[in-house]
């Protein structure tokens, strides 16, 4: 964990207790309502800063920012800005909403720059070009490898060498809220003589975090560890749907297809790197030693509680999981530094998803695979329902966040219900 001292700061907006959306966050994202096109704001307690209000107010009149860069659709455009841009952006945004600041509070503007958080839409946050799936809790591999390969030799001979990972579809990455439809594909169990096609019967959550780049490579060019956080802008959470059945059958030789690329989806703010800084957490120890390429001055990882709910249809959510990001065995920037070491180029907006994030306890695994078992035990919600994979109506939800000396900073919710096969 960081040992930086967290500093004292109060805003003048009323923020609720638990709050994801203190003053020490401040995510970005995309949004419209009923009267507003979209935009970009910043989230705070149950409200929205419209930036585009503030900057026609001229509170960036000393950043020269382009016009209109905040009636955008997307970040992508104020992402590739730069770092040095986005941290001016959000800190200016962070001392106007300080309890000893009356520019904004005492302005006749504030009425349309703060905007209600449960009046607006949110959009997917950035265009994503490209999506890279990886693979890198130790946990997860290990308990995959035990169901589907050797007990006793569950981890392939490379996984401890080299962040393990998989392009994946990025145009089928759907924004909270959104439902997904069961997927149909093609499958065979061990006690079918042929295949069979149609929807699939184990329908699956993966508990992911992703981060998006905001700066981009020439093709050829690699990114040390040591470089990595200068190309990562910030992270959401990432709901890797898989249909373990389709899956299972189609992944060899060459890994997931349809199993995967049917529907993944994200929450809609992005909780910058800044705002994560005092949640560090120290790098796992990694045996045997790493190349040289992949290994790390700085602690890299982050301690960011997660849980996975699932909701039947018109009932209660249930508790399903609880683990955390600090569980991965390899960090942020060793999968981007892996990734680039071959020379591919990377885009703003590319989205790096973690793998399922399991931990060592029954109660931390990350994905209905493992919590049942691969269908062997079946997982009990709050009501006496049982599920061994997910339903047609359930609604899975996954909430983060970080949290030290009454410090909050979380990612809100990633929500999504199944519906049935079209």
């Amino acid at each position: 964990m960081s040992d930086s001292p967290i500093p004292t700061l109060n805003s003048w907006v009323e923020v609720p207790k638990n709050s994801d959306f203190s003053i020490y966050n401040l995510p970005f994202g995309v949004f419209k309502n009923k009267k507003l096109s979209s935009r970009i704001g910043i989230a705070i307690g149950d409200k929205i800063v419209d930036l585009s209000i503030l900057d026609q107010e001229g509170f960036f009149a000393n950043m020269f920012l382009p016009e209109g860069i905040f009636i955008k659709d997307s970040l992508n455009e104020l992402i590739a800005l730069g770092k040095v841009q986005t941290k001016k952006i959000r800190e200016r945004v962070q001392s106007l909403l300080l309890a000893d600041n009356g520019e904004l509070r005492d302005h006749s503007a504030r009425g349309k720059v703060m905007v209600t958080r449960k009046e607006a839409e949110m959009l997917l946050p950035v265009k994503i070009g490209d999506y890279t799936d990886f693979y890198s809790s130790i946990e997860h591999a290990t308990n995959v490898g035990k169901m589907f390969r050797d007990p006793e030799n569950a981890l392939l001979p490379n996984w401890k060498h080299l962040p393990v990972g998989y392009h994946g579809r990025a145009s089928s990455i759907v924004v909270s809220g959104t439902p997904i439809h069961r997927p149909k594909g093609q499958f065979k169990d061990p006690d079918m003589e042929v295949p069979a096609f149609g929807p699939s019967r184990r329908l699956d959550f993966e508990l992911e975090l992703a981060f998006i780049t905001g700066k981009q490579t020439k093709l050829g060019d690699s990114i040390s560890t040591e470089d990595a956080e200068d190309y990562i802008f910030g992270f959401v959470l990432f709901n890797d749907w898989s249909a373990r059945d389709i899956q299972a059958w189609e992944y060899v030789p060459l890994g997931p297809f349809l199993g995967k690329s049917f529907g993944s989806s994200i929450s809609p703010w992005v909780v910058t790197l800044e705002a994560l800084e005092y949640f560090r957490s120290a790098n796992p120890i990694q045996q045997p030693e790493v190349l040289s390429y992949l290994k790390c001055e700085k602690d890299h990882s982050f301690d960011i509680n997660l849980e996975v709910l699932i909701q039947p249809d018109g009932k209660k959510p249930s508790k399903v999981c609880t683990s955390n990001f600090k569980n991965l065995y390899w960090n942020v920037a060793q999968q981007l530094a892996h990734h680039t070491s071959n020379g591919c180029n990377i885009n703003v907006g590319d989205m790096m998803a973690s793998g399922t994030i399991s931990g060592p306890t029954d109660d931390s695994l990350g994905s209905m695979l493992e919590l049942s078992w691969k269908g062997s035990r079946a997982v009990k919600l709050d009501d006496g329902e049982e599920r061994k994979f997910i339903e047609d109506g359930d609604t899975v939800i996954m909430k983060g966040f970080a949290e030290r000396d009454g410090v909050r900073v979380g990612f809100g919710e990633v929500s999504s219900q199944i519906l049935p096969a079209k």
